[in-house]
Parts: structure tokens; sequence; C-alpha cells
């Protein structure tokens, strides 16, 4: 038996930072939605548990013990009895891009890796697990629009007031999280932000995206670049960056900025792509 699971990408349309808890952990309150792009997943029953990395952007990730796929199929392994697999992994997401690629990929192989098992864990230690691996792990487990608040724990669904069109693109520089974090630079104890008003997107920021311009400045060149298209509307940067979206009303208005973009800017990695709002489990 061959499973196959994709790892979609991941967008912030919304990532307020409301504050740093006593414990060092950022609360947050986040709008996020998944699209027809990401990465792809192939499992099968082996004699021992391999990973092998294939695609556009393998080079960037480490195949040892410490990738976030092998992690997520330990700790599962951890809750119940699980055979050796082989896996693979088509890379086709940008590396440290605010799109959760490496948590889209643990979620990826929590869900392949869950066929293979008589019994499922315990159902709160499962999800202790996925945030154990990631704050976004959880999210990208449950695949669909929805907000995202506490450091990635509290998850419910919503409804997507936004179009379902979007143009991503980044400039293929890394972008670490920690990095920016440290440059958003709050206290423990210390609040920021307001929540997110989820009936008014036209109120929606992402509070780390000039902490991010500090540590990657070419956010700033995509962002710039994006409110100059035609067609677009919101235009913000996802996650931690580097990755930034501008929102279309039709496909063929994001096509057209993304053949545009293509041709411009032939260093950065563009995408015109589908906020997918079925769920995904």
């Amino acid at each position: 038996m061959i499973v196959t699971e994709k790892a979609a990408a991941k967008i912030n349309l919304a990532l307020h930072v409301l504050g740093r808890r006593s414990d060092g952990y950022h609360e947050l309150d986040s709008i996020v939605a998944f699209t027809d792009l990401g990465d792809e997943l192939h499992v099968e029953e082996a004699q021992s548990t391999t990973l092998t990395i294939t695609g556009p952007f393998a080079a960037g990730l480490s195949q040892g013990d410490d990738n976030l796929v092998l992690r997520a199929v330990a700790g599962l392994r951890s809750l119940t009895s699980l055979p050796h697999m082989s896996i693979r992994l088509n890379k086709n997401l940008p590396v440290a891009s605010g799109i959760g690629g490496g948590s889209a990929d643990a979620a990826a192989a929590l869900r392949a890796a869950l066929a293979f098992v008589r019994h499922r864990p315990d159902a709160p230690a499962f999800q202790a697990l996925a945030l154990s691996l990631g704050a976004d792990v959880p999210v990208c487990l449950h695949g669909q629009v929805c907000r995202m608040r506490g450091i990635g724990e509290n998850i419910e669904s919503c409804d997507l007031r936004v179009g379902t069109h979007v143009v991503l693109v980044n400039p293929l520089v890394p972008c670490a999280t920690a990095a920016v974090f440290q440059k958003l630079g709050l206290a423990k104890g210390q609040n920021h932000g307001a929540i997110v008003d989820v009936n008014k997107p036209e109120t929606w920021r992402n509070d780390l995206q000039e902490p991010a311009l500090a540590v990657v400045p070419e956010i700033g060149d995509c962002i710039t670049v994006l409110r100059g298209q035609p067609g677009l509307g919101a235009v913000r940067m996802s996650g931690s960056g580097a990755t930034c979206f501008g929102l279309a009303e039709t496909a063929k208005a994001a096509a057209q900025v993304a053949e545009a973009l293509v041709t411009a800017r032939p260093g950065w990695w563009v995408r015109a792509t589908t906020l997918a709002v079925e769920r995904k489990l």
C-alpha cells in the first residue's frame, strides 16, 4: 500500500501578535487558509524508516533525524504501534518561507502514518505531539480555513470572506522565524496588538511584517511590486516571511499578475493559485 498526502501551503491572511506571555511564548490571533499548491508525500511500509527528498527545493532540507517529517513519524511511533516506512517527500515549496512548508510536511506525515496503524492514539496526546513539532502543525492538520489563536493550539473553523485567488511571491531568501520574533522585541508579559475582527478583513494585518523587513529587506520589494499590480486587492506577507501574497478577484487576474512577475523578476518564486475552502481531512 502506498499512501499519498498533499502538504498544502498555508497562508496567514491575518497574523496579529497580541503579546508575549510570561513563559516566553507569543500569543497569536490569525486567520489561516490553505492553497492548492503544496509539497507531496508518498509513504509505504518498509523494513526500515527512511526519508528521500526530491523536488526543486530538496537541497534546502536535511534528510536526517532532525527533519520534521521523521520527527513526526518517530513521535507517532511513541504513541502507538507503527511499522517502519519508506517516505518520499517532493519538496515544491521554498524553505523557511512563511507558508508552513515544514509544518505542512509534518502534518502530512502524521496523516499518512495513521493509515498504517490499527489503533489511533489518544486524541489529546496526538494533538500534544502535533504542537510539540511546531506551532503551525496543528493548524496544518486542521487543513481548512480557520482562526488560530494562542500559540497555535486553539483552532476554530470560520467562513472565508475574501477573494479565493492569490498570487504568491518569494524572493528566495530564507527568513528565520526566531530572528523575526527577536526583531519584534517584545518583553515577557508585554502586550502588543488588538485581536482580529473576523468580519472586517480591511483591518487585518501581519504584525511580523515590519520586523521581517529588518531581517530580509527583499520582502519590501515583493510587497511594493505586488501593490503595483492591477487586479490585486489586499497585499501582505504570510507568516514570518519571506513569502508575500496578493489577493485577486478572479483566476485570470491572478494568472496575469503571475505571468508578468515571472518575466519581470526571474529570480523570484512566483505562483498563481487558489485558496482551498474545503476540508482536507
